[in-house]
C-alpha cells in the first residue's frame, strides 16, 4: 500500500470514529447532566432524541453538498462543525446543551449520508471489507466514549461539560489527516446524486428504510437508556457505563465480519433475519433478568445491533452502481430512517416516567424489533434500483 493510500484509508477510519462519540457520550453522563440541569426524564431523553432527528431532517444537505463541493469536502466540513458542536455543548445552561447537541448532530447527519458515497467512490473493488471496517470504527468510537467518558471525567476533574468539549479533538485530528485528500485536485462533479425521484419510486429504497429506521430506533433506545436501566436495577455507574460499553465493544467485531460475509451473497436475508433475533434476545435479557449474566445480554445484544447496523448500510452500498446513486439512496434511507429512530429515546424515557418501571418501555421496544424483523426480510432480498423495481 503506497503512502497515498494508507493516509486515505487512515484518514476515512479516523472520520468513522467520529461518528457516534458525540452521541454516545451523554449516556454515561445523562444522570449529572439531568441533575445539574434540572431535567425530567423525558427532557434528558429528548437530549438523544434532539441529536437523532437532526441525524434525520439534515441528512439530504448531504447530496447537495457532494454537488457542489465534493463527498471529500463535505466529510471535511462535518468534522469541523462536530468539533465546534460539541464545544457549545459544554457551555452553561440548557439552550446550549441543546443547541451544541444539534448542531453535532448536524454534521454527523451530512456524515453518515456521505460516507457510503465516498466507500463507492474511493474503494469500488472492496465495496464490502471498506462497510464493514467503517461501520467497525463507527462502532468503536460509541463504544470509547461509553467507556471513558466517566473515567476521563474524574481524572480531569473538568465535570461533564469539560469532557463534552474534549470530544472537539478527536475531530479535529480526523480534520486534520483528511485534509490533503478533502483539497486534491480532481473533478468532482460527477459525486451528484441521481434524482431524488426515482429513489423515491423503487420499493427497495422503502424497505432498505424501514430497515434502518427500526434498526437505529431500537440501538439509540439501549445507547440513551440502558446505563439507567442498570442504575435503577442496582449496579454502581461506572459498571453500568462499562455494560453499555461492552455491547458497544462487541457490535465492533460483529460490523466488521458480518459485511465480508453478507457481502458475498446476493441475499442478505438469513444475515438481517440471525442479527435481528440476537437483538430481540438481548432486548429479553435486559427485561427479564437484568442483574443475572448481564454481561451475556450484552454481548448477544452487541452482535444483534452490530450486525443490525452494518447490514443495513451494506445493503445501502450494494444495491445502487454509483457513488451518486449510493448517496441518494443514503440520503433516504437515513434521514426518513432517522425520523422514525429519533421516536425511541423520548417515548421510552415518557413510558418509563408513565408506567414507573422499565417493563412497559422494553416490551415496546420488542414490537418495534418485530417490525424490524418484517423490514429486514424484503430489504436483504436481492434487487438494484431500477425500474424493475418501480
Amino acid at each position: 500500500m503506497s503512502l497515498r493510500s494508507a493516509v486515505l484509508v487512515a484518514g476515512f477510519v479516523l472520520a468513522a470514529l467520529n461518528l457516534r462519540p458525540a452521541i454516545a457520550g451523554v449516556s454515561p453522563l445523562l444522570d449529572e447532566i439531568m441533575k445539574d440541569v434540572g431535567l425530567s426524564p423525558a427532557g434528558g431523553g429528548a437530549i438523544t432524541t434532539v441529536m437523532v432527528i437532526c441525524l434525520g431532517v439534515f441528512g439530504p444537505v448531504a447530496p447537495l453538498l457532494a454537488r457542489r463541493i465534493g463527498l471529500d469536502r463535505t466529510l471535511l466540513a462535518g468534522l469541523l462543525v462536530i468539533a465546534a458542536g460539541v464545544v457549545l455543548r459544554g457551555l452553561d445552561g440548557a439552550p446550549a446543551l441543546y443547541a451544541g447537541s444539534a448542531l453535532a448532530a448536524t454534521a454527523i447527519a451530512v456524515m453518515n449520508v456521505a460516507m457510503p458515497g465516498v466507500v463507492k467512490q474511493h474503494f469500488p473493488a472492496k465495496v464490502n471489507l471498506l462497510t464493514g471496517v467503517y461501520v467497525s470504527a463507527v462502532v468503536a468510537g460509541a463504544a470509547a466514549a461509553s467507556a471513558l467518558m466517566i473515567p476521563l471525567e474524574r481524572a480531569t476533574g473538568f465535570g461533564w461539560r469539560g469532557v463534552s468539549a474534549l470530544l472537539a479533538v478527536p475531530a479535529l485530528a480526523a480534520a486534520a489527516l483528511w485534509l490533503p485528500q478533502a483539497f486534491a485536485a480532481r473533478g468532482r462533479a460527477a459525486n451528484g446524486p441521481r434524482p431524488f425521484g426515482a429513489v423515491l419510486r423503487s420499493r427497495t429504497t422503502w424497505y432498505v428504510t424501514a430497515l434502518m429506521g427500526l434498526q437505529s430506533l431500537t440501538f439509540y433506545v439501549m445507547l440513551a437508556w440502558l446505563p439507567t436501566i442498570y442504575l435503577e436495577a442496582g449496579l454502581p455507574a461506572d459498571q453500568a457505563g462499562y455494560l453499555l460499553s461492552l455491547t458497544n465493544l462487541i457490535q465492533v467485531a460483529a460490523s466488521l465480519a458480518v459485511p465480508v460475509l453478507a457481502g458475498r451473497r446476493a441475499s442478505q436475508v438469513p444475515y438481517v433475519m440471525a442479527a435481528g433475533v440476537l437483538t430481540v434476545l438481548g432486548y429479553l435479557g435486559v427485561l427479564l433478568a437484568p442483574t443475572t449474566l448481564p454481561w451475556l445480554w450484552m454481548i448477544v445484544l452487541g452482535v444483534g445491533q452490530g450486525a443490525s447496523f452494518a447490514l443495513a448500510l451494506l445493503i445501502i452500498a450494494l444495491r445502487p452502481s454509483s457513488p451518486a446513486e449510493v448517496t441518494a439512496l443514503s440520503a433516504v434511507a437515513q434521514s426518513a430512517g432517522y425520523v422514525v429512530a429519533a421516536l425511541g429515546p423520548l417515548l421510552f424515557g415518557l413510558l418509563r416516567q408513565l408506567s414507573g418501571g422499565w417493563t412497559v418501555p422494553l416490551a415496546a421496544g420488542l414490537v418495534a424489533l418485530a417490525f424490524q424483523l418484517l423490514a429486514g426480510w424484503f430489504a436483504g432480498r436481492p434487487a438494484k434500483l431500477g425500474k424493475a423495481n418501480l
